[in-house]
């Protein structure tokens, strides 16, 4: 280069007010020769720090080849270069990242910006490799930013001209954003500027990011979270001083979420398959709620993100995204939200305030149940209210709870037909709080006793014997009987005690598959599906699928399937019109597998399925569960977690009436619980909390308390399933105590006053 241009001096540079490829490649030249690089300092400083100069640089219609720059590469970077080639073409890499200049920004001409991304990310290549140039963009970024904030939020720049985007697009390809020198202020502005973009470019820049390789949109996602996380770790927050209010961590989440929905366009997404969702009419009278001024606590149905909507894409459509979800969570941040104030800010202040359920995707489960709790808590309050205003306007005696009254040996017919009744004469008696009563036993519902009833329901309900539901032996999964004599009605209350469960925070043993929930949550199942539910039969279409030989002649299969229902009688069903007609092909058997998964998980069970989501949608239609959770996420709600982990246990319980985790009996029973079997294990976290399952965020999160219970005594010990508590006496010896406790586990039904 410097052949071609002897005269250049460091004066001539002050000329440069853009940069392209061919540029950078310049000065660098020149400065490489005069072994000083402050004239690229300079350069980078004036451009990277003013927004027009960087939204000008770059662009396609002024890049040339990198000839240029190969030859101001220094000869090691050009033979390693050569190296990775010959190991890249052995490899057959496809990725976009090493793909040539053109070819990666045909990659990118579909998102429409006007900046070459292949000679941003070959330029920064050979910038960060010199280490004058490091506090150069690093000052420039600082600069740059509240000017770029303040053009956003009040002069509207982006929609006079699109091409303000190409500031964010470059700034983000900078690798070394998550180091040290970036987190304490360029960073943080920088996320603040970037969350005043309008949502439109918000979308492009999704789009964008969705065609990045992984190691790219991996790197932007790890940059977002290590600036949340260096935040949250480094300031103090409690009740007055509210992460809410902590304007980096708030950006940055904001930016995060741009991130996550170019995860998920950029993986696996089927955002047909929905299902219709039955639309309430408005009345026009004015609810209760409308006249005590609480309608905004209380507005129907799950908000909308404005990217999701604008992208047309959901969590809930992503098969497999390109990070997984759980990537996404940030722990630090999770640890010091204050979850009540949080939900106040997503309930009613949500134009003022920020509210971390609007990026749900950075929430844990268990904290985005607290967020659920409290939602739950506050409709049962407000149920009740409602009542006593109603009883003091009709002069009748309040009744704040949905009381069930049960006999244990008829616990279907009783409970089935007072929730049917309910649910015809007033819905909204289900939004309180549910209080059993079995009839002749002495129990007092503060929460063990509801657990017990959904427990005696679902034993009945799911009883193979009524023919509702068909069982797996192999996979031990329940499904929908397409064939069953059972009332549309039976499959309502079933959905509302799904859902009831899920309002009174009460943990269920069911066994779905997976696409249950999604299906609860607005998806259909389709053919990927049948892998968890039915998958004998997903392997059988999963093999016409890769069949090599000539399907039609080999297979003789048609679009008429057979197949037999629950009580042995055949069932056929064309899948189209005159299907005995029409051969499977080749050309036709994708068509074929997509017809059949759609029968045997929509289609066969529509009635069925329809009543049972009305039931359960009674229950939790003005609950922000659809925003909150995926589907994976809504079964450990209602199932809980499967993995049982005494250790956790242990280390949480507490001990009451004399007993310290030091006492000879605590010692005792710990070794004693330990060493139980999976099944006793389950049978003990069922006499002592109700369910034998895990609540969400495993067992360390039960309270158990173990009180002692009087002195040596051949009296078994007793629970308060209500409060997780074991009341133990304090036997004379271990062999005594494992015979009474494991009689006690095993014989436990009923309750009684102690």
């Amino acid at each position: 280069m410097s052949n071609k241009d002897p005269g250049f001096t460091k004066e001539d540079f002050s000329e440069v007010h853009h940069l392209t490829e061919n540029t950078v490649c310049t000065i660098l030249s020149f400065c490489e020769e005069e072994g000083d690089y402050s004239a690229l300092v300079r350069v980078i400083g004036r451009v990277f720090s003013n927004a027009e100069a960087l939204m000008k640089s770059f662009r396609k219609d002024e890049s040339n080849s990198t000839d240029n720059l190969e030859s101001c590469k220094p000869a090691d970077m050009k033979k390693d270069e050569k190296q990775s080639e010959r190991s890249s073409e052995n490899t057959g890499a496809s990725s976009a990242a090493s793909l040539p200049g053109e070819a990666l920004n045909e990659v990118f001409d579909a998102c429409e910006v006007t900046v070459d991304i292949g000679a941003v990310r070959r330029v920064y290549d050979r910038l960060l490799s010199i280490d004058q140039l490091q506090g150069a963009l690093v000052n420039a970024l600082i600069y740059l930013t509240p000017n770029v904030e303040l053009d956003l939020e009040y002069l509207d720049v982006y929609e006079t001209n699109p091409d303000y985007l190409n500031i964010f697009i470059i700034v983000m390809e900078n690798s070394n954003l998550h180091s040290p020198e970036y987190l304490e202020v360029a960073l943080p502005q920088f996320c603040k500027a970037m969350s005043k973009l309008p949502v439109t470019a918000l979308a492009r820049l999704t789009k964008l990011w969705s065609k990045y390789d992984l190691p790219h949109i991996r790197r932007m996602m790890e940059t977002f979270q290590q600036l949340i996380t260096f935040t949250v770790v480094s300031n103090e927050y409690d009740g007055e001083n509210l992460v809410n209010d902590d304007e980096t961590v708030v950006a940055a989440t904001q930016c995060l979420q741009v991130v996550f929905f170019a995860s998920i366009l950029g993986g696996d997404v089927d955002v047909e398959h929905n299902e219709e969702d039955e639309e309430d009419s408005d009345s026009d009278e004015l609810t209760l709620h409308e006249l005590l001024g609480e309608e905004r606590l209380y507005k129907k149905g799950p908000r909308i993100n404005p990217l999701e909507k604008e992208l047309g894409v959901r969590p809930m459509d992503s098969i497999k995204p390109l990070i997984p979800f759980e990537d996404f969570i940030n722990e630090s941040l999770n640890d010091v939200i204050e979850m009540d104030k949080d939900f106040t800010f997503f309930k009613v202040n949500a134009e003022t305030k920020f509210s971390f359920q609007t990026c749900p995707f950075i929430l844990s489960v268990i904290t985005k149940n607290q967020g659920l709790y409290y939602d739950n808590r506050i409709r049962m309050y407000s149920e009740r209210r409602l009542t006593a205003l109603f009883s003091m306007v009709q002069g009748q005696q309040p009744n704040p709870y949905l009381k069930l009254k049960v006999r244990r040996d008829h616990i279907i017919d009783d409970a089935l037909v007072r929730l049917e009744m309910i649910s015809m004469e007033n819905p909204s008696d289900l939004k309180k709080q549910l209080y059993v009563e079995f009839e002749g036993e002495q129990g007092v519902d503060e929460g063990g006793v509801s657990k017990e009833f959904f427990q005696l329901v679902l034993e009945e309900i799911f009883n193979p014997d009524i023919g509702m539901f068909t069982y797996d032996n192999d996979t031990k999964l329940f499904w929908f009987n397409s064939s069953s004599l059972e009332t549309e009605a039976q499959y309502t209350l079933i959905g509302i005690v799904l859902g009831l469960a899920i309002y009174n925070n009460c943990i269920l043993d069911v066994h779905f598959p997976m696409v249950v929930y999604r299906k609860l949550m607005g998806k259909k199942g389709t053919y990927l599906d049948l892998s968890d539910s039915h998958p004998v039969l997903y392997q059988s279409l999963k093999g016409v699928l890769e069949y090599m030989g000539n399907v039609e002649e080999d297979m003789m299969m048609t679009f008429q399937i057979s197949h037999t229902d629950l009580f042995g009688n055949p069932v056929i069903y064309d899948l189209k019109e005159q299907g005995d007609q029409i051969p499977v092909t080749k050309e036709n058997r994708q068509e074929f597998v997509d017809l059949y998964a759609d029968y045997i998980l929509n289609k066969s069970v529509e009635r069925q399925f329809k009543a049972f989501k009305k039931g359960f949608l009674m229950v939790t239609n003005e609950s922000p569960l659809k925003y909150l959770f995926r589907p994976e996420e809504v079964e450990l709600l209602i199932c809980g977690s499967r993995k049982l982990d005494f250790e956790a246990l242990e280390k949480t319980t507490e001990y009451d009436g004399g007993y310290s985790k030091d006492s000879q009996i605590i010692k005792d029973f710990w070794e004693v619980v330990h060493l139980f079997g999976e099944e006793q294990k389950r049978l003990f976290l069922q006499f002592t909390t109700g369910t034998d399952r895990a609540p969400v965020g495993g067992l360390g999160k039960l309270k158990m308390i173990i009180a002692k219970n009087g002195s040596d005594t051949d009296r078994l010990p007793t629970s308060h399933t209500c409060f997780n508590a074991l009341l133990l006496p304090e036997y004379s010896s271990k062999e005594k105590l494992k015979e009474r406790l494991l009689k006690a586990i095993t014989y436990a039904k009923g309750f009684g006053m102690l």
